[in-house]
């Protein structure tokens, strides 16, 4: 069985970062670099009679650090700051969207990289209607978000994630899940 051992914290903020020894059933050691914050919830709420999806528009410093675009078009997403996963969309999609989520319909949990995040996003699907945008949305004020609320057709973001318009990972699991289980979205 695999174990981890030789565990040193190197940073305990936001979120925390750890070298530790992964030790093989046979004795192998294998030092990793290990990324620790809890788990994340996302969730892409669309409108069935519009034909609409709701994303959202923020900056990210992963993309500008390595020179790309700061701006991603992404679905509404969180961590679940321990809490469960499904209030925690519905709570990331209020701060983020205005909307008020009633039923999600779950697509799954995906561990978002293995290889050095302990991180679990669980994923939704929501259907909303007109009545159920009750805020501006935008985000969280004291943690500096900067979100645009982006409301657009559900085939025209699907047409921007082949196309490569659409260049983050869980907006695109949550739209190809759309477009599995609501191809008349499309």
């Amino acid at each position: 069985m695999h174990v981890i051992d030789n565990i040193k914290t190197i940073h305990d903020g936001w979120g925390r970062f750890y070298l530790v020894t992964m030790r093989s059933p046979g004795g192998a050691e294998h030092p990793r670099q290990l990324e620790d914050h809890g788990d994340a919830a996302c969730v892409l709420p669309f409108d069935p009679v519009r034909r609409v999806v709701t994303l959202v528009r923020q900056p990210r410093v992963g993309p500008l650090f390595r020179g790309a675009d700061a701006l991603l078009l992404e679905a509404p997403a969180g961590l679940t700051d321990g809490e469960d996963p499904a209030e925690a969309a519905r709570r990331e999609a209020m701060e983020e969207t205005g909307l008020r989520l009633g039923e999600l319909e779950f697509v799954g949990a995906f561990w978002s990289m293995p290889g050095c995040a302990t991180e679990r996003m669980y994923f939704y699907l929501a259907a909303y209607g007109a009545a159920d945008r009750i805020g501006d949305g935008g985000g969280v004020e004291h943690e500096g978000e900067e979100i645009d609320v982006i409301e657009m057709p559900a085939a025209e973001a699907a047409a921007m994630l082949a196309d490569g318009r659409i260049a983050d990972t869980k907006t695109a699991v949550a739209l190809q899940a759309l477009q599995l289980r609501h191809p008349e979205l499309f």
